[in-house]
């Protein structure tokens, strides 16, 4: 009988530690179901090594994370929707961009500031936009001779 015990109390330890280190992951991957935030959206040419729960970033500093992409049927973009964090309030002639962590690195969306005295509200879309840049035709476009033209 001590012997069923004793399983049933470190199974009982192990399937909590196993829950708590979930529980941790989802929030550092900035999947934790705080709720507040208020949505924005940007049209992107190219989207390309973003995904849902992507980083959305100021000065460098996470602020929100993306929560939707989708391929628009009648202009050929990626339509991407994103949380920014109820505190930080974005100017309306800020720009959104897709930036690089480095040549291993993931991608992100990084907000570049405007300087107008109105923000954006819940819902607006964001016009002023820059896509993923491609490593790889960069760097055949540098081996090739076309990158000064």
């Amino acid at each position: 009988m001590a012997h069923s015990t004793t399983e049933v109390v470190v199974g009982g330890a192990v399937l909590a530690l196993a829950l708590g280190f979930a529980v941790y992951a989802g929030q550092v991957a900035g999947l934790g179901g705080t709720g507040s935030g208020y949505p924005l959206s940007a049209s992107f040419r190219s989207a390309q090594g973003v995904n849902l729960g992507t980083d959305v970033r100021l000065a460098g500093v996470k602020v929100g994370a993306v929560t939707g992409i989708d391929l628009d049927t009648e202009s050929f973009r990626a339509r991407t929707t994103f949380t920014l964090r109820d505190s930080v309030t974005i100017p309306d002639d800020s720009s959104v961009v897709i930036s690089s962590e480095g040549l291993l690195g993931g991608n992100y969306v990084e907000i570049l500031p405007g300087a107008s005295a109105f923000n954006y509200e819940a819902g607006d879309e964001v016009l002023d936009t820059q896509g993923a840049v491609s490593l790889i035709s960069l760097l055949m476009k540098f081996v090739s001779g076309d990158g000064g033209q």
